[in-house]
């Protein structure tokens, strides 16, 4: 693997893998996160930043030519995607990850062109959502067509907890705190929440961190919602399913969203969900079903759909149990992670003599 040790959503597919004997050596030149299975085998390259992608391909030429690997499987198409073109004689599949096809190829000309390359050079292409494989065609239209492999999320993990009278509702949401992922528009809605709920005590919870945080906290003072939103931080990933069972209803309204990893796993526990309609959203939230779906950066609208489930406790419930369903059939890891290998073993059999 090629792909940032930093990442939880590295993590989570070199353990898979392993777990089903495969061998999994990942070549990194981002620091590990603690939590790897002890049989991944972890390589540091040694340059670093963005011209790093392309200072470690000597390196991991040479790491190929040791580890006689059948398939290199590269994750992020502008970053490790640029050190993976480079190998020779092995084939690569490269996973997108949203902002490489959605915002890199924009910057410029040049840009564009390296994602392009990068695409192209190599066998089999990994998408996490419909939407977000289109968007790659769009980008390079005579790239391999890409798999749809979604994120699965472990099922023994993210599980449903049994509702606690709380004396109050609580609106959650996992987010990095970055305008991409509008949760301005949330303290927004949830403003507009409040006046539309006069008589339900309310509080509106926000999992992460990131560049938005002290402008948010502003938000919240400016509206007179302070004391109703409570800002929890960044949490390590093994505590996020304890902090969704405390959530009634889960809201993810995203200017942009390549596939929607916690909207997942807060359906996994049973939380019906408001989502923007957005990039890969609609393929993780069905409409009426397991939530609502609302125009990106409406307020209003997102208030609306709050609002409805709200005051409809029989509708939060059977949303609830529909959006467990829903991910089961779904997105179960077990089922994604088949999906990854088998893209994987086509790989390698399309190289062989």
């Amino acid at each position: 693997m090629l792909a940032a040790a930093g990442s939880v959503h590295t993590q989570h597919w070199a353990s898979a893998f392993v777990e089903r004997g495969l061998q999994v050596v990942l070549a990194s030149q981002h620091p590990a996160i603690p939590g790897f299975d002890a049989r991944v085998r972890i390589e540091q390259l040694e340059h670093t930043g963005d011209t790093g992608y392309f200072r470690n391909r000597a390196r991991l030429r040479k790491l190929v030519e040791q580890e006689r690997p059948d398939v290199v499987n590269a994750h992020y198409a502008s970053g490790y995607g640029t050190t993976a073109a480079g190998v020779r004689g092995v084939p690569v599949v490269l996973n997108v990850w949203g902002s490489d096809v959605y915002e890199f190829p924009d910057r410029s000309l040049l840009h564009r062109l390296l994602v392009r390359h990068n695409l192209r050079s190599a066998t089999c292409l990994i998408s996490t959502s419909h939407a977000m494989a289109a968007r790659t065609m769009a980008v390079c239209p005579d790239a391999p067509t890409p798999t749809v492999v979604p994120f699965g999320v472990d099922l023994n993990t993210f599980t449903p907890a049994p509702r606690q009278d709380r004396g109050k509702l609580v609106i959650g949401t996992v987010r990095s705190l970055e305008p991409v992922y509008g949760v301005d528009v949330l303290i927004g809605a949830f403003a507009e929440l409040r006046v539309l709920c006069p008589d339900v005590a309310l509080e509106l919870r926000i999992v992460g961190d990131g560049a938005q945080r002290d402008a948010l906290r502003e938000q919240a003072e400016r509206l007179g919602i302070a004391r109703s939103v409570v800002f929890l931080g960044r949490v390590p990933h093994p505590e996020v399913p304890a902090i969704l069972q405390g959530f009634d209803i889960f809201c993810a309204l995203s200017r942009a969203e390549s596939f929607g990893v916690a909207v997942v796993e807060a359906a996994a526990c049973g939380l019906p969900v408001v989502a923007a309609a957005v990039g890969g959203l609609p393929e993780v939230v069905a409409d009426g079903r397991t939530g609502f779906l609302v125009p990106p950066v409406d307020e209003a609208a997102a208030a609306q759909a709050l609002a409805r489930l709200i005051g409809d406790a029989g509708l939060r419930e059977r949303m609830g149990r529909e959006a467990r369903a829903f991910v089961e059939e779904r997105y179960d890891r077990e089922r994604c992670v088949d999906l990854a290998i088998a893209v994987l073993e086509r790989a390698s059999k399309a190289a062989r003599p």
